[in-house]
């Protein structure tokens, strides 16, 4: 379970690192407002308390735009990008139990780059408002991003899935084809067969499971496994933003949902991947083994592997400098000076 919970946390780069430089079928009437000037009203009052300040300049970004599914209309987060281009957009997903905030040193310097850059949540997850709760098994997150995409994105994407959202990729990719122009899979979590055994769990007993995920200690041993050395008052910060859309009252209810629906199984997909992907690793990953990397690189036809030194579990908050580049250069191989795709290599990281 651990496993599954802990790409969610949170974090922020080591104290060294410096940013560089339609119809629809609903309505929403409610103007956004902005709390203490800064935050959007639907936020939890926790954001108050997080010091990150990256991650509450992310976090006034988010909005909530309709999205329709067969149900009805949700009001789904995200961080739309400043300006739209025509290139290809960079979409970015999160891990299991997170939000777009895992992508708040990452999707400046995206942007910085000259990418469109969006910062999605899956349905289930993150800030939307899901007060109608909608089914959140594999097939409505699948519905849902596709609904988004087409509505709001309307270009070929590249898709960048970390951890267990590199099954939502892989998924999303194989049913939608047209939608993913490529793919990119950070320390990914592709080999798990579901939820396993949690999926037959009576729900009394999942629910008090999913209490213990939302539980302060738990989620700060997470995030130590997933950075290496932290200051205690970080490594505090970094739970509390990895947590905070866990405050939202629907968030028991859909994460319940998705663990008994038996959540995502994507081995059998792997070898269907038509896009060109790129993998991206961390070298020093305590969650998942590195040697799944190079098993990904053989199975994925058209893949290269690049993996980061000295990084562990979440290389886009640990290391997003080397996340972004290297995103950057993917989606611009023209920019680049990339090795022989067929060959695993590492990058070296100024410190």
């Amino acid at each position: 379970m651990l496993t599954f919970f802990s790409a969610g946390t949170g974090g922020a780069p080591p104290p060294a690192f410096l940013l560089t430089g339609t119809n629809l079928k609903c309505s929403y009437s409610r103007r956004l407002t902005i709390r203490a000037g800064e935050f959007p009203d639907f936020l939890p009052i926790q954001i108050e308390n997080i010091k990150d300040p990256y991650a509450r300049k992310l976090a006034s970004r988010i909005e909530r735009i309709p999205v329709n599914l067969s149900k009805g209309c949700i009001m789904s987060s995200c961080v739309k990008p400043k300006e739209q281009t025509e290139a290809n957009p960079v979409v970015l997903l999160h891990g299991f139990d997170s939000s777009c905030l895992e992508w708040r040193y990452t999707l400046p310097m995206l942007e910085d780059a000259g990418l469109e850059t969006w910062a999605v949540d899956i349905l289930g997850w993150g800030f939307s408002d899901l007060g109608r709760l909608p089914s959140c098994d594999v097939a409505s997150k699948r519905d849902h991003l596709y609904q988004l995409w087409s509505t709001h994105i309307k270009k070929p994407m590249v898709l960048v899935g970390p951890s267990l959202g590199s099954a939502v990729a892989i998924d999303f990719s194989v049913k939608y084809p047209e939608a993913v122009d490529r793919l990119v899979l950070i320390d990914a979590s592709v080999y798990a067969e579901g939820t396993g055994n949690l999926a037959t769990l009576p729900k009394a007993v999942a629910y008090a499971g999913v209490y213990l995920l939302k539980s302060l200690p738990l989620r700060l041993y997470a995030t130590s496994l997933a950075f290496n050395g932290l200051p205690f008052s970080t490594c505090i910060d970094w739970t509390n933003i990895g947590r905070l859309h866990c405050s939202l009252p629907w968030w028991e209810d859909a994460l319940v949902n998705f663990m008994i629906s038996g959540g995502y199984n994507v081995i059998s997909q792997i070898e269907h991947v038509k896009q060109k992907t790129l993998i991206i690793w961390g070298e020093d990953d305590q969650i998942i083994d590195n040697k799944l990397a190079v098993r990904l690189h053989c199975e994925l036809p058209n893949a290269i592997l690049r993996q980061i030194p000295k990084c562990g579990h979440i290389p886009h908050v640990e290391k997003p400098d080397a996340v972004s580049r290297l995103i950057a250069d993917f989606v611009r191989p023209d920019q680049s000076q990339r090795a022989n795709p067929d060959s695993v290599s590492t990058i070296s990281v100024p410190s």
